[in-house]
């Protein structure tokens, strides 16, 4: 093995043992206080045609999510919403499965793979639904912060004085994050160009290289020059985040922690904080982010709090999980495959190959 071999080994190592600690810990404080037998009792209480119906809802975000996502290709190429679908599920599987957020890599390279897209171009396409995801989000929660908040919330005023500060912070955050997408898909071309000029200081290859790249990533952007189109996408972030707040209404529902639909507006803003966090399927963060967000501000009992986190967990993951096994199985992958898959995809020569054919430098 190469000293360049070596050292991402140890790097992959490294960053293994510091998600397994941060998993460790964060369920720590999770399960801080719980008693397990309390815990039981009240999942054993939880109404299960409740239950049921919030997985269904929550299933529904997958087909919509995949439509969106073809909003978003359509620019750059034609593809089939199976195959949208199919990688959409498998991406939020391995997610669930393997550390380190393959999936957000995987998807659109499976993608580009089966529909004969530009992978850059096709990733390019997942970090605009990050941005859009982001501003429903905070849509969504400012409606339930600057509207209904104080009459429903029974927690700590402070607490939710920190949160609207933090929604601020967040939302300025997310039109930031647009205003430079629609920046940088304006003119791809002229990215490029200007990404030529970095020949002063880099050998005048690895410059066109990294112009062609940058062009190319660009233009997966082309959906923010298509107004109708963008329009559509946007249009469709709101019924999928209003499923995923359904779900997460639904389930608090039947373990009888109460509180109005659009109050869950304000418990998936505080877990979509706590996913962020690089565990497998979230698991820790988004346990200890909905243990507080509803104890907090709407009073549920702590080991109320705590059976109800983990059968929320179990309706958001373990489906999309199962049904992305079965996709990846029809695909002949298996984890390592999609490890090294994703790995390969993300890694430095691969995006610089497909500039260079796309620009005829190689």
């Amino acid at each position: 093995m190469s000293g360049n071999g070596r050292l991402n080994c140890m790097r992959r190592h490294i960053r293994t043992v510091v998600i397994v600690l941060l998993t460790v810990g964060l369920l720590a404080f999770f399960f801080r206080n719980a008693d397990p037998a309390a815990v039981w009792a009240e999942t054993r209480r939880a109404d299960p045609i409740l239950l049921i119906v919030a997985t269904v809802v929550t299933a529904l975000t997958y087909a919509i999510r995949a439509l969106r996502w073809q909003s978003l290709l359509a620019p750059i190429g034609s593809t089939r919403y199976s195959v949208a679908f199919a990688t959409t599920v498998i991406g939020f599987a391995a997610n669930s499965l393997i550390p380190g957020r393959v999936g957000e890599v995987l998807r659109p390279y499976l993608l580009a793979r089966r529909e004969s897209l530009n992978a850059t171009s096709a990733f390019a396409t997942i970090i605009l639904e990050r941005v859009l995801d982001l501003a429903t989000v905070l849509i969504l929660f400012a409606f339930f912060v600057f509207g209904t908040a104080s009459s429903v919330i029974s927690g700590d005023p402070a607490q939710l004085a920190l949160v609207k500060f933090g929604g601020g912070v967040a939302a300025a955050s997310a039109v930031g994050g647009l205003v430079l997408l629609f920046a940088l898909a304006g003119h791809p071309e002229r990215l490029g160009r200007a990404a030529l000029r970095i020949e002063r200081v880099l050998p005048g290859r690895l410059a066109r290289v990294l112009a062609a790249f940058v062009e190319t990533f660009a233009q997966g952007l082309a959906v923010m020059r298509d107004p109708a189109r963008l329009a559509t996408a946007l249009v469709l972030s709101f019924p999928m985040w209003m499923s995923i707040a359904a779900g997460i209404w639904l389930t608090s529902q039947a373990f009888h922690i109460t509180f109005p639909y659009t109050g869950s507006f304000l418990v998936m803003t505080v877990l979509v904080v706590g996913v962020a966090a690089p565990t497998p399927g979230g698991v820790g963060g988004f346990h200890a982010a909905y243990q507080f967000a509803v104890t907090e501000f709407f009073a549920a009992p702590f080991d109320r709090a705590v059976g109800a986190a983990i059968v929320l967990h179990a309706l958001s993951f373990v489906p999309v999980t199962l049904i992305g096994l079965a996709f990846m199985a029809r695909e002949g992958l298996t984890f390592s495959s999609a490890r090294r898959l994703a790995r390969d995809a993300s890694g430095p020569s691969t995006p610089v190959q497909e500039a260079l054919a796309q620009k005829g430098l190689q």
